[in-house]
């Protein structure tokens, strides 16, 4: 005679765990999302490996000697800031045709003699840094040949006249600052999306689960706690995987394409961004499924989660908007921290006092988070017909006697 073995109460939660990671898992749109998350890191990476190190030579168009000198020295004079960049100078009949050459694109701009001078010219826009290094260039040019003509010596007049500069406390952080501000921008990004697509799983599997009355089922068998507690723990563990896959992932693309520094730079960040996104998740997840609680369909879910919604959105938004004072300020709030902290952390040095406040308020956040969505969810689940608002739901937990309704 068999008999099925009954989980002991207290590993129930597991259960309902596992349950959660395997139909979530073997979702096709769960697959797509991830393979598309990792292809758009990766991408990324590329993208910025391949603009970064790229060189650019730009044309220009000359009509005489002295612009094709000038066009030669402008080209040392920009690689010394960009050392990527080059000019290079052709040769036209006359100025109509350098125009011309410009308008059609044939070159990037032209090096024209007018009256008392050259003049830079383009087509929509001059690149600020070719336009620099040529103006540089032509004053060069015209000071030697004034001063060949006037018989001056030129090196004895412009003898100590070269200034240099030199920093008592040079900034690291400004050498790689265009790395740290991308970096910063995937992690907030990255964190937007895949707490939205979780919780937005968690939440739409409690209310199908309610809406399909499968709730009222697994409630007669399973206490209701453990039941929340296995979503949150089987939610929050593909949350974490997917966000160590992707960070993984990073890592790779950035030694397969050779910014094994740049890995130096930004690698102690993921390892916060990855620290920071467990606890700010295991903090909202909770929330998640008691706005599944409260919606009796599935075309509730928008109502309940919109306020959830406008917490991810609104750090996102402070992210590109708000100065650095601000940034400061809210990165250390609980929950919003998550998102903001790994994002000044790929920018720079934070003071670790402020790292601690952030740790130990998004921790003291979650424990509360937890604490209240358990006592919200118990009181919400079992009410089925009708949509359940955060105020009604935040009251049911302070009356002792409220119990659950089976239906409405």
């Amino acid at each position: 005679m068999s008999s099925t073995r009954t989980p002991a109460p207290s590993n129930v939660w597991r259960v309902v765990a596992a349950r959660e990671i395997s139909t979530t898992a073997r979702s096709k749109g769960f697959q797509v999302s991830v393979g598309l998350l990792l292809l758009g890191l990766v991408a990324t990476i590329i993208f910025a490996t391949f603009t970064s190190g790229r060189e650019q030579t730009d044309t220009i168009a000359v009509v005489d000697e002295v612009g094709t000198t000038a066009v030669t020295q402008g080209s040392a004079i920009a690689g010394a800031s960009d050392p990527n960049l080059t000019l290079e100078p052709e040769t036209y009949d006359d100025a109509a045709a350098a125009e011309r050459a410009v308008t059609d694109g044939d070159v990037d701009a032209a090096l024209l003699p007018v009256d008392g001078g050259y003049e830079v010219v383009g087509d929509d826009e001059i690149d600020a840094e070719v336009g620099q290094a040529l103006t540089a260039a032509v004053s060069t040019l015209a000071t030697e040949r004034n001063a060949a003509d006037q018989d001056v010596d030129l090196a004895a007049l412009s003898a100590g006249t070269e200034v240099q500069q030199r920093l008592l406390d040079p900034d690291p952080v400004a050498e790689d600052a265009g790395l740290r501000t991308l970096a910063s921008l995937v992690f907030v990004l990255l964190f937007y999306v895949t707490a939205l697509t979780f919780g937005l799983i968690i939440a739409g599997s409690v209310t199908q689960e309610k809406e399909s009355r499968v709730v009222e089922i697994l409630a007669a068998a399973v206490p209701i706690r453990a039941l929340l507690w296995g979503k949150i723990a089987g939610t929050t563990v593909l949350a974490v995987g997917q966000t160590v896959l992707l960070a993984g992932i990073g890592i790779i693309a950035l030694v397969a394409t050779g910014n094994t520094e740049a890995l130096t730079v930004i690698g102690p960040a993921i390892a916060w961004y990855v620290a920071f996104f467990v606890l700010g998740f295991v903090a909202l997840a909770s929330l998640w499924s008691v706005a599944g609680s409260m919606a009796s369909r599935q075309q509730d879910l928008q109502a309940t989660t919109a306020p959830l919604q406008a917490i991810l959105l609104i750090p996102y938004i402070i992210t590109f908007t708000a100065g650095d004072t601000v940034k400061e300020i809210v990165s250390m709030l609980p929950i919003v921290s998550t998102m903001l902290m790994p994002s000044r952390l790929a920018e720079g040095d934070v003071p670790v006092w402020q790292l601690l406040v952030a740790i130990v308020a998004t921790v003291v956040a979650a424990v509360v988070l937890v604490r209240l969505g358990a006592k919200i969810y118990e009181r919400t689940l079992l009410q089925t017909g009708r949509k359940i608002g955060f105020r009604e739901a935040l009251r049911s937990t302070h009356d002792e006697d409220a119990e659950p309704v089976a239906s409405r």
